[in-house]
């Protein structure tokens, strides 16, 4: 009987909890619908395309500048400038266009706010097919390789490679494509793109060796992020290389299996600018883990927005790096 009991107490307050939650919704949705809520979302969606029309006219040539007199010369000589190409743009033309799909956007913004309660942001975005990225065309990224189009390696994996929109800009040259993520949802979606997934704790076992190994705005949200570097050398074939993302300025947040955020391990990064933080990446991590900077750019780490944003953008360091 006192079980039956108790199960019974948790029911009430569970459908109590719920039903005091699905008011609130009503609430939000209502706030949105009302009179007054219709005239704070028309002001919301005219500063944003205000905002975006700005954009338009706007080259972004800051998003990829680097001031190379503050660079150590050994890195500086190893610079490749880039500016936003046809791709970008195109992404960024995306991101406008479904910034306006009103009823879509608090679609998600009600969703967000119910599976936040239970579930990471990386795996909602896997659910809800949202929050596409995107970091290097596929342009950029063959002359950051400095491959030419018709050049096939045999196999490459992406680790935490999202719902893969980025995975796809590498995969059409190489012959087998491995993918890894921390969310079920996201690796949901990569299999659904045909790549072929690998345990997180599995793709570093040595039984498989990789021509490029791809590691996107990964370290700064992973847990034992030195412990990976180590990892990605064992896994390396030789002559095979490194593609590293690095959001700066450096901030670690541990998304999964973290309960305060923090890693367990620590990437000694210093400085307090984007080229300072360049360098010690270089010196203080890089060379130490037993790699060598064949070339490095900066570009824009850019998400879809929402109602408000049409795109969020960051500042990437990305490295392509070898064995020493």
């Amino acid at each position: 009987m006192g079980v039956k009991k108790s199960i019974k107490c948790a029911a009430i307050v569970l459908g109590g909890c719920c039903t005091v939650y699905v008011f609130l919704l009503i609430w939000e949705l209502y706030s949105f619908t009302g009179r007054r809520g219709r005239m704070t979302l028309d002001m919301t969606i005219n500063d944003r395309m205000i905002v975006d029309e700005k954009h338009k006219e706007d080259s972004h040539e800051y998003w990829y500048f680097v001031d190379k007199t503050a660079l150590s010369e050994d890195i500086s000589e190893k610079f490749l400038q880039y500016h936003k190409d046809a791709e970008t743009q195109e992404f960024l033309g995306k991101c406008n266009e479904k910034a306006n799909w009103v009823f879509t956007q608090i679609y998600y913004l009600l969703a967000e706010s119910v599976m936040s309660w239970f579930m990471e942001y990386t795996s909602i975005y896997g659910w809800l097919g949202s929050g596409h990225m995107f970091v290097l065309s596929r342009a950029q990224f063959m002359t950051l390789l400095n491959i030419k189009d018709n050049w096939m390696g045999q196999s490459m994996i992406d680790l935490g490679a999202g719902d893969g929109t980025v995975t796809e800009k590498m995969s059409p040259f190489f012959r087998q494509v491995f993918a890894t993520d921390a969310s079920g949802p996201m690796v949901t979606r990569l299999k659904s793109k045909g790549f072929r997934i690998l345990d997180i704790d599995k793709w570093n076992n040595g039984s498989l060796q990789y021509d490029l190994v791809s590691c996107l705005n990964l370290l700064d949200r992973a847990d034992k992020p030195v412990s990976i570097l180590h990892s990605i050398k064992r896994v390396l074939k030789p002559g095979g290389r490194v593609l590293i993302a690095l959001v700066l300025p450096f901030s670690s947040f541990v998304e999964f299996g973290s309960k305060d955020n923090l890693p367990t391990e620590t990437l000694n990064i210093e400085g307090s600018t984007f080229e300072a933080q360049c360098n010690s990446f270089v010196k203080d991590v890089v060379e130490p883990a037993g790699f060598v900077l064949e070339r490095f750019t900066r570009v824009p780490y850019l998400c879809e927005g929402d109602m408000q944003t049409s795109f969020y953008v960051l500042d990437d360091a990305v490295f392509v790096l070898r064995h020493k």
